[in-house]
């Protein structure tokens, strides 16, 4: 079949497949440091807990055959082996089943960890990753040209991300349509960046400009896709653009990275070179299978993105096949953080030394500036600052992170940037205190060097000891 692939995309396919193992193994390096203090057997969400009342066919995963600690550590360190080796190239120097194969390992092995992640993995970006890492899995190597029905459904995904993520702004907050959110995005994001001070600080009429232009990328250029070239390779470069933009001003774990992969398949790159032979019929049998169920699962997001009530970063189905996306339907207008503190004195009194906890990346220290991190994802981090939004986003995990910050636990404070006790000295109590945090102006930053200006709110924990440490917020 002649229209079955398209030459000429070689080139992007390559820079594509490279980039998507990129992702794939900061997923799965993120998986692999983390997971102990989050998910492991003595974790805050324990995974034998979850599997014990969640069946397979809710949450396929491999942990439903075995788990331990060392079994999962086994997995994402293989996850890891099979993104780098995926990323120096394997998949080019194995026959074309073979490089199938090798693309839906790591598609399985973080579908496992998804699957069982809980709160900690509920996030869209997850499932953007599996979904186009399934789809990528279709996507051929040297031995045939790209087929163009993946070409299509990966630019089908590109449309769903950035489109409904248009449409959740258009229908939620206010401000998007007023063109005012960004007076205070950058300030109450989830996790601000080295630059996010200053992009906070550009004049007003520059964050109009900026709204104004993010409605253009999301819901009109997205349409553009479709289209002959080279429009398709526009519309995809104005897309790679603004994800920089959002790169530079915060930390968006790899949302945005995953977002410009997708991108690079839409890129037409110069290349004169193309497959020596045809593709062999069981591979068109297979792709046009898998392209005819996803189409037929698309109706889902499509039902989505024409509701009135429109939700975003939903899978339909347990393998994350197909997803609906969005981010920012709301913006805050003020920032909260969770502060957490803890003393050695043996009552707990308000004038005791209390001593601070500091983060990697969530606002502490009002001196700390803020460090990058994505895509990276700090897990933690991140469910902190839905925890301030609400204590019924900690009720889960917050008081399992308070008794093993009691107990010094290793692991636990291993996702610290630095706890205030020495590990032979637990605290004697910990509690968690809500503040306000608003960027300082230009004077303030000089004078005091600091970035961030805090008040006290209210109490978020009370002063708590081992044996409360269960108590919820």
């Amino acid at each position: 079949m002649d229209w079955f692939t398209a030459p000429g995309y070689g080139l992007s396919r390559l820079v594509f497949q490279r980039a998507l193992a990129g992702v794939y193994l900061v997923a799965f390096l993120t998986a692999a440091l983390q997971f102990r203090a989050l998910l492991g057997e003595r974790g805050m969400l324990p995974i034998p807990r979850y599997l014990a009342r969640v069946p397979f066919r809710r949450a396929p995963s491999l942990f439903h055959l075995h788990y331990s600690d060392r079994f999962f550590a086994a997995c994402a360190w293989t996850g890891c082996a099979v993104s780098a080796a995926l990323l120096a190239g394997l998949d080019s120097r194995l026959p074309l089943w073979a490089a199938t194969v090798l693309w839906l390992i790591p598609w399985a092995l973080y579908l496992s960890i998804v699957n069982v992640g809980q709160t900690w993995y509920a996030f869209g970006w997850e499932s953007l990753l599996l979904e186009v890492g399934f789809l990528a899995a279709f996507l051929g190597n040297d031995e045939v040209d790209p087929p163009v029905v993946v070409l299509f459904l990966l630019r089908w995904i590109l449309f769903r991300v950035e489109f409904g993520a248009g449409l959740i702004k258009i229908r939620g907050d206010a401000c998007w349509r007023r063109l005012t959110c960004l007076d205070y995005h950058h300030e109450t994001q989830p996790m601000p960046g080295p630059l996010s001070w200053f992009f906070h600080h550009l004049p007003g009429p520059v964050h109009r400009v900026e709204v104004a232009a993010n409605h253009v990328t999301q819901l009109v250029v997205p349409v553009l896709l479709f289209t002959p070239q080279p429009l398709a390779t526009a519309a995809a470069s104005l897309m790679i653009l603004t994800q920089l933009w959002l790169v530079a001003s915060g930390n968006f774990s790899w949302l945005n990275w995953i977002t410009i992969v997708l991108a690079l398949s839409a890129l037409r790159l110069p290349s004169g070179r193309t497959a020596a032979a045809g593709p062999p019929l069981w591979y068109e049998a297979v792709v046009l299978a898998v392209a005819a169920l996803l189409v037929f699962l698309s109706h889902r997001p499509v039902l989505n993105m024409v509701s009135r009530r429109q939700v975003m970063n939903r899978s339909f189905d347990p393998l994350h096949l197909v997803n609906t996306y969005g981010a920012f339907g709301s913006v805050s207008r003020v920032r909260y953080e969770v502060v957490v503190e803890g003393t050695l004195e043996e009552a707990p009194r308000e004038d005791a030394d209390w001593r601070e906890y500091e983060f990697k990346g969530k606002p502490g220290d009002p001196r700390r500036w803020p460090r990058q991190f994505a895509p990276y994802h700090l897990r933690l981090d991140w469910l902190m600052w839905f925890a301030a939004l609400s204590p019924a986003y900690a009720d889960e995990w917050f008081g399992g992170l308070m008794e093993r910050l009691l107990e010094n636990d290793r692991d636990t404070l291993r996702l610290l940037r630095r706890s205030p006790f020495p590990p032979d000295r637990p605290p004697r109590f910990v509690r968690a205190r809500l503040f306000r945090y608003r960027y300082t102006g230009w004077r303030e930053l000089r004078e005091t060097g600091a970035c961030w200006e805090r008040s006290y709110v209210r109490e978020f924990m009370p002063p708590t000891r081992l044996a409360r440490a269960a108590q919820r917020p």
